[in-house]
């Protein structure tokens, strides 16, 4: 019986090793490219930088943040505040951008405390403010592109490398916009 649980063991760490070939590795070059090159002016873009403008104009506290994440992150499916997220004019715009390219697997913008504004998928969560995605990108308003590691996504059942970039409103950074970029798809 122990030989048996050992190498059944052995089997399950060898298949764990195969199946994450991406994982915690860097994003390749070609995704820094795409991330200087085209998606760093999408944090430009009219619609995208009136849809944050607008929800950053509302002064949301922390604490209705906080209470709305909670709410978010145990609701199966989606909710009346997701599907106005998912269908807003800003997050049609987003899907129109993501269509144009299929190794978009993701893409959803935050406002100034990385609260979701809008998105093409529903998130695990509706505050990204306290997530890597969100702080190095927005940098206190000064705005950074950030790009982490490649690692499997369960949501989309992918290997993606989320790359976040500010959103502008001129040279101050308003919110942030993150695409989930599929690497096996990029090329």
């Amino acid at each position: 019986m122990k030989k048996l649980l050992m190498v059944l063991a052995v089997c399950v760490f060898l298949m764990a090793g195969f199946l994450n070939v991406y994982g915690g590795e860097k994003a390749p070059e070609k995704v820094k490219i795409l991330a200087a090159s085209t998606l760093a002016k999408i944090g430009y873009d009219s619609v995208i930088v009136s849809a944050v403008k607008a929800e950053n104009a509302k002064k949301k506290t922390i604490e209705k943040i906080k209470e709305i994440d909670g709410k978010w992150i145990n609701t199966a499916g989606i909710d009346d505040l997701m599907d106005s997220i998912m269908s807003s004019a800003c997050a049609q715009h987003l899907n129109e951008i993501k269509k144009k390219n299929d190794f978009y697997e993701e893409i959803f913008a935050m406002d100034n405390q990385g609260a979701n504004v809008a998105m093409t998928d529903k998130t695990s969560d509706y505050w990204q403010g306290d997530e890597a995605k969100f702080i190095n990108s927005y940098k206190e308003g000064v705005g950074e592109i950030f790009i982490s590691d490649v690692n499997f996504d369960d949501s989309t059942q992918s290997y993606l490398t989320q790359v976040s970039v500010p959103v502008m409103d001129g040279d101050k950074a308003i919110g942030v916009i993150t695409f989930g970029i599929n690497i096996d798809k990029l090329k």
